[in-house]
């Protein structure tokens, strides 16, 4: 369902992420807020004016289900495991960018690690289009989250670099397409 350029009522007060400073904001129940993005179970609101992101799980501020949780066999082995998280972080999303975070090459490394109980412990490696991206900390808290509800993944270490600096090559030719470069 595409929710994009819908106006709708917060039906409850939620904290939404002022774009691209970074910061958390409460928005009030009944402000109209139109929607500008809905990508990966985030949304992208405008409110009097600014632009905030929204979570998935505050999904119901708007009028919508929140996301779906991630299924995979209890006994998955290593590579499935792997296959999810990157499903998962495929829907991260910069809340600028209609582009996912892993077709714009913005995650260097992602690797797997057995944990003590049975599980994995994810290490992730990436970067932001801007060093001075003030959504920074709310990318690197979407990828944490996100890999952390595949299901036996117990822990998710997330390093922010910027060496490399990021450039347009790295971005997939999928995303290159998307964003008009080829």
């Amino acid at each position: 369902m595409s929710y994009t350029h819908q106006t709708v009522s917060l039906t409850r007060d939620v904290i939404g992420v002022l774009i691209p400073a970074g910061t958390r904001v409460e928005l009030p129940a009944a402000a109209d807020a139109t929607i500008t993005q809905a990508l990966g179970g985030s949304f992208t609101v405008e409110v009097q004016g600014h632009l905030f992101r929204i979570d998935g799980k505050d999904a119901d501020a708007l009028g919508f289900q929140p996301t779906d949780e991630v299924v995979i066999a209890a006994d998955a082995s290593e590579e499935e495991v792997a296959l999810a998280v990157r499903k998962q972080l495929e829907t991260v999303y910069d809340p600028e960018i209609p582009i996912n975070i892993v077709e714009l090459g913005l995650i260097y490394d992602s690797r797997l690690e057995p944990a003590d109980d049975n599980g994995w412990k994810l290490f992730v490696v990436m970067t932001l289009t801007a060093p001075g991206c003030g959504m920074g900390d709310v990318l690197v808290s979407d990828v944490k989250t996100k890999a952390l509800q595949v299901p036996t993944v117990r822990e998710a270490e997330v390093e922010l670099t910027f060496d490399p600096p990021w450039s347009q090559s790295m971005m997939s030719d999928a995303a290159k397409l998307q964003a008009g470069f080829l």
